[in-house]
């Protein structure tokens, strides 16, 4: 049986990226209201990296800084801490707060922290953190939202058209269904349905279901049975996003691949693509054979992904980062 994976921070980290103004509209839609979305905004992953790296704070996939504009022309850093870890932290306020000062101490712009709990129990809300001695005094505030606390709300969330509406969907029936696999399985079949049925255009369908494809892990033996279901619903519906015939050939591959191991599951892999682009976009050359060949596992999947946008070779060329496809070395293979 497949290992069902614990890992929450990735997905929401590319969730937040893709939909980074609906994220805000959904969960603190006050705050929304005084951003100057037109002016656009900045993710500053590079600020936040070292900010973690100096308070040796850890890894943190999900925490994101951006950049905003304020509709009266001030520039401010939203700080998102996205907490999706099973456990409580002890010095969670301590380390909000962290990041907080060694932002402002080192850039001088207004910061703004924003913390999303994921976790389960439902009295753990730290929202503050307070330091006195002898008559001197610190006190932080922070906004928090709480995603158990949708578990009320979910006839608003099945009427939002908000794709985090779905993300909050998603995490919570993948925490109720943990022991119940087979009651994963028919959410994760009935939350895929909503994507089609929200009119969602077909890149918002495909970015949503990398999400809850992530959250809702299957074992093989469901996982099969649900594609099985999808594959006839979009057959249904004329509407062959998520499953067409390629596409999950590849998925196929990939997972057969790793377990095979992870030599042989990458040779495995790039050879399917190889064969697949070149059935997609028509002989793709040797230098760009090698190139995939080359790639790393996650890149792989990523131009697995992305393959089913291709309209000729010139866009394999470019999403490898070649300079010149006939005569240039890539730029960013790995």
């Amino acid at each position: 049986m497949t290992e069902i994976r614990d890992d929450y921070d990735s997905p929401w980290k590319d969730i937040i990226e893709t939909y980074f103004e609906d994220f805000v509209c959904f969960f603190f839609p006050s705050i929304h209201a005084e951003i100057d979305w037109p002016r656009g905004y900045e993710f500053l992953d590079q600020q936040l990296s070292q900010v973690v790296r100096d308070a040796e704070l850890g890894k943190r996939l999900a925490d994101k800084l951006v950049k905003i504009w304020r509709l009266n022309g001030q520039e401010a850093w939203v700080l998102l801490h996205v907490e999706v870890q099973n456990q409580e932290e002890g010095a969670f306020g301590n380390r909000i707060f962290t990041y907080f000062y060694r932002l402002k101490d080192r850039h001088n712009v207004p910061i703004v922290s924003l913390v999303i709990l994921g976790d389960e129990r439902s009295a753990w809300r730290p929202n503050t953190y307070e330091q006195r001695l002898w008559g001197c005094s610190v006190s932080f505030e922070f906004p928090i939202i709480k995603l158990s606390d949708y578990e009320s709300r979910w006839a608003e969330l099945e009427e939002s058209r908000n794709p985090f509406a779905i993300a909050v969907m998603a995490h919570l029936k993948t925490k109720e269904t943990r022991k119940d696999l087979q009651a994963r399985r028919d959410w994760k079949f009935q939350l895929t349905r909503m994507l089609y049925e929200r009119d969602y255009d077909r890149q918002d369908i495909l970015n949503l279901f990398r999400f809850l494809d992530w959250l809702l892990e299957l074992p093989a033996d469901l996982k099969q049975g649900f594609r099985d279901d999808l594959r006839r619903y979009e057959q249904e519906r004329e509407m062959p996003y998520i499953t067409s015939i390629e596409r999950m050939g590849i998925a196929q591959g990939l997972e057969q691949g790793l377990e095979q191991g992870l030599e042989q599951g990458l040779e495995r892999q790039r050879s399917l693509l190889v064969r697949q682009l070149t059935r997609k976009v028509g002989p793709i050359g040797e230098l760009a054979i090698a190139q995939t060949r080359a790639l790393s596992f996650d890149r792989s999947e990523e131009l697995a992904e992305a393959l089913f946008d291709f309209t000729s070779v010139d866009d394999l060329n470019q999403w490898l980062g070649y300079r010149n496809p006939q005569t240039a070395l890539p730029i960013n293979p790995t």
